[in-house]
């Protein structure tokens, strides 16, 4: 990683992702989570709070140290025990079925891979384990759709390799999850960045 990505990114996604909208998204995405849950693109841990009673211990997966030191004091006044299990998404260091669902937060955007992501959750989510989401991606509407197009460059090389035009339900059904919980509306700012999906699937 270079060093605005190393350690200038993480601060600027913690500071953005604060916000009282996104807290609301988050307590909404985290419903239901219970037992051994994974966290995919863990970040400065902004999750934490909100997880929800039933959750039993978080088994993250964060590639920024930075990041990572920045979820320190969010892991020390937890209510949740949090284990650091890898940096990568792609290629997870966990056995087959060995957690009881996951959780992946705005970072389904970024991950190069992201097909090979998802499929390893499937791999390690125990069947009839369930996979939350909330993420940005592409949007219902030409002109923001356009939009998006156009600034996707720009966007992958100031946000870490974030693309705009993901199509986020059809990437999890694509992994073989069926969908059981879906809300899509746009978020709060600038309509490029604010098409949102929040979700849960079952692993079959």
């Amino acid at each position: 990683m270079g060093f605005y990505r190393e350690r200038v990114l993480p601060h600027l996604l913690d500071h953005a992702c604060r916000t009282p909208e996104l807290a609301s998204w988050r307590r909404e995405v985290t419903d239901g989570l219970a037992g051994r849950i994974l966290e995919i693109g863990f970040g400065s841990g902004l999750n934490l709070e909100h997880y929800p009673a039933g959750v039993e211990a978080v088994l993250a997966v964060e590639p920024a140290a930075t990041a990572r030191r920045l979820a320190a004091r969010r892991e020390a006044r937890a209510g949740v025990p949090v284990e650091h299990v890898g940096l990568n998404g792609e290629k997870l260091e966990l056995e087959d079925a060995s957690v009881d669902g996951a959780l992946s937060t705005f970072t389904l955007c970024t991950i190069p891979d992201v097909e090979r992501a998802l499929a390893e959750l499937r791999r390690v989510i125990r069947p009839g384990g369930t996979f939350h989401f909330l993420e940005h991606g592409l949007a219902p509407a030409a002109g923001v759709v356009a939009w998006q197009r156009r600034l996707e460059p720009l966007q992958k090389r100031l946000a870490g390799g974030c693309h705009l035009t993901r199509d986020i339900p059809e990437l999890v059904r694509g992994a073989g999850f069926e969908i059981e919980r879906l809300e899509q509306r746009y978020a709060e700012g600038p309509r490029p960045w604010g098409w949102f999906t929040a979700g849960a699937a079952r692993n079959p």
